[in-house]
């Protein structure tokens, strides 16, 4: 699994809100048209105006690659080049393990989280 965190830095609130508007659309089109996305969300910051927060799950290392050279893509980079970002701050990152957060009985796993 690959996963993407980012966050994007725009001029002021007004052009942050102005790509979470246009890049709604263009997000549930990744979602549902490409193979591999299972999560794909640009989200408005609450804590910070002028912040999009940006988390991306895909199954594969090519369903990623595929993504660049999707349709949707390119819709997303044209949209939001055209909302004034003066930062982006992006990763990608390989899970190789993944389990959930909490044990059967809701209370929180602890360190080391995947030793147990």
């Amino acid at each position: 699994m690959i996963l993407v965190s980012a966050v994007l830095v725009f001029a002021n609130q007004e052009d942050r809100d102005k790509a979470v508007e246009l890049t709604a659309d263009i997000q549930m089109a990744t979602r549902t048209e490409e193979e591999g996305c299972e999560t794909y969300c640009f989200a408005a910051d609450p804590s910070e105006p002028n912040h999009i927060q940006v988390y991306e799950r895909w199954d594969s290392e090519e369903a990623l690659e595929t993504h660049f050279a999707h349709p949707t893509y390119a819709r997303m980079v044209k949209a939001l080049g055209s909302c004034n970002i003066v930062e982006s701050r992006n990763r990608m990152y390989a899970v190789s393990n993944d389990q959930s957060v909490y044990h059967d009985d809701g209370s929180p796993r602890s360190v080391p989280f995947f030793g147990d």
